[in-house]
């Protein structure tokens, strides 16, 4: 996995950038998702897949948990049942 990291100060937010090469059928199946599910974008699909991650192997963190459930459990979600 090829990592370029780039890291800047957003407000009180820090935002990394970073490139990865995936698996074609990862990829081909993050595309048919994002498409099937029209307000979820790849942002938010990856923070939810890191941040699920992380709680699921034993990070214990508030914010990190916010950022996972926030991500799957948006109220656009609920309102329109993608």
């Amino acid at each position: 996995m090829s990592q370029q990291p780039e890291s800047m100060a957003v407000g009180d937010d820090s935002v990394v950038s970073f490139q990865a090469e995936m698996p074609l059928p990862l990829q081909q199946a993050m595309t048919r998702f994002i498409e099937g599910h029209p307000n979820w974008d790849q942002y938010r699909l990856v923070q939810a897949a890191l941040a699920g991650f992380l709680v699921q192997n034993g990070i214990e963190s508030r914010e990190i948990t916010r950022v996972y459930v926030g991500n799957m459990f948006r109220r656009e979600t609920l309102l329109h049942g993608v």
